[in-house]
């Protein structure tokens, strides 16, 4: 039985403040909190993997000052930060500390404890398993395991796993009490493969869903892709043109024209485009567009 859960419908991602696709100085770090903050936005998720720590750490100097009970806070458990050269997973970050993989009981609890300290709170309300593609058996039997625990002894709200395909989630939701799920790359204009299995069965199963990565690297995140975007992306943009809709307010707009999707989550390397994204998703779109676009 899955426990009520109530986010809003957007949340800021904190993949780019871990320095993600390029630098973020500390300073344009913070105004993009702040200026999420000031519009209204209050959930904000974050993980270990993004900046090798420095995500978490950027948003829990800003979170920290911030009324306890007025926002929603994220991060993951899966991949851990050790010192010393390694995977940094293609942040723009020091080379003096990697990540490695860790679904065990243990890892996740050393996660969970970790984090906390690089956040600087005392608790977090959701915990996600994050990415767990080629660990199938031991984030089910132990990094599960481990996250329902925590959440009975009442040390996290809500559990869930975030991942980048369908098939898997949908073997969590078969084989767990899930509370919800984050959904990259699944739920967006260019790829739609949760739309057959998953999300009727998280609509059916009352599991909301979050969208995640629907620019899709920036392809979608202006009104005119790169050239050397998919044809379908090249194929919206006109349709759009055509409505007088602007291709990024579609792409946000699009997940939650699915009644299992609560939320979209949505990342920010400044302050402008925390509020281009949040104009995004308050632009009118007419039915026919969606009709098209369908």
């Amino acid at each position: 039985m899955t426990r009520a859960v109530a986010l809003p419908r957007v949340g800021l991602g904190g993949g780019p403040l871990g320095n993600y696709l390029h630098p973020v100085s500390d300073a344009q770090a913070e105004a993009v909190m702040d200026t999420a903050w000031g519009a209204g936005v209050r959930y904000f998720d974050t993980a270990p993997f993004y900046g090798l720590g420095l995500s978490e750490q950027r948003m829990g100097r800003a979170l920290r000052g911030r009324p306890r009970s007025e926002f929603i806070l994220s991060t993951k458990v899966g991949r851990v930060v050790r010192p010393g050269p390694g995977d940094n997973g293609g942040f723009a970050v020091p080379g003096d500390r990697h990540i490695e993989w860790d679904f065990s009981r243990d890892g996740v609890l050393r996660s969970v404890s970790e984090s906390l300290d690089r956040l600087g709170l005392d608790r977090v309300d959701i915990l996600f398993i994050h990415d767990p593609d080629r660990h199938w058996p031991q984030a089910l039997d132990e990094a599960y395991a481990a996250l329902a625990e925590l959440r009975s002894q009442g040390v996290v709200r809500w559990i869930g796993v975030g991942m980048n395909q369908s098939p898997m989630l949908v073997d969590f939701v078969k084989h767990t009490d899930l509370d919800l799920l984050l959904a990259a790359n699944q739920v967006t204009l260019l790829r739609r493969t949760a739309f057959a299995e998953l999300l009727p069965l998280c609509l059916d199963r009352g599991i909301p869903v979050i969208a995640a990565s629907l620019f899709h690297r920036g392809v979608l995140a202006t009104d005119r892709p790169p050239e050397d975007a998919p044809a379908e992306a090249h194929t919206y943009a006109a349709a759009c043109v055509r409505h007088g809709v602007p291709l990024p307010a579609a792409a946000l707009q699009f997940p939650l024209r699915h009644p299992a999707v609560t939320t979209v989550l949505v990342g920010a390397h400044a302050p402008g485009h925390v509020t281009a994204n949040l104009q995004s998703l308050a632009h009118p779109i007419p039915g026919a567009l969606w009709d098209e676009l369908s």
